[in-house]
């Protein structure tokens, strides 16, 4: 990062390369939209450019492009709820509503599964869990201490065990509860 900074050009390419992959599976973990994902990964892209004089070297970077495509996707999410407020919509105006099959990606299965949890909740445990981040790291994505993080991620998982229970074993219709 200190490279590109001074403006290294192979060292820009390198850690775009290096880094990309996992923005991207976080970026699509929070918008479950690989098209929303692939924008939004070219525009965190931009903003780190843009603010790359910022970086404070010797500081642990991947917090740093977290926290900025964490705040892009942030952006996004509040100038698409304005634009949709805004709009009319299509199924508003028609009568009949055709629905299409929607694929079954694994996407789908965990946006389904972190349903029930808050929004910090969910973007805490994506980055744990999908992005393989530190609990320092996420602290400083986030902008909030790691006990912070810790308490989410122990609420989150309470939820989501209690919903697994509830669901159960649909073959032999006993509870989920773990022996």
């Amino acid at each position: 990062m200190t490279r590109y900074q001074a403006g290294d050009v192979s060292a820009a390419t390198a850690l775009i390369d290096a880094v990309s992959p996992q923005l991207h599976r976080f970026l699509v973990a929070q918008f479950a939209s690989r098209a929303d994902a692939d924008d939004l990964l070219q525009e965190t892209w931009l903003r780190i450019h843009k603010v790359r004089q910022t970086y404070r070297p010797g500081e642990p970077v991947l917090p740093w492009f977290y926290a900025i495509a964490r705040h892009i996707g942030v952006d996004h999410y509040r100038r698409t709820t304005r634009n949709a407020a805004r709009e009319r919509r299509l199924e508003e105006m028609s009568e009949v509503t055709a629905t299409s099959p929607r694929e079954h990606h694994q996407a789908d299965d965990l946006e389904a599964l972190l349903q029930p949890l808050s929004e910090s909740q969910r973007e805490v445990i994506e980055m744990l869990k999908v992005a393989g981040m530190s609990l320092e790291e996420v602290a400083r994505a986030t902008s909030s201490s790691v006990g912070s993080v810790k308490q989410k991620v122990h609420r989150a998982y309470k939820i989501l065990r209690k919903k697994m229970k509830a669901v159960g074993d649909p073959r032999t219709g006993q509870s989920g509860a773990l022996p």
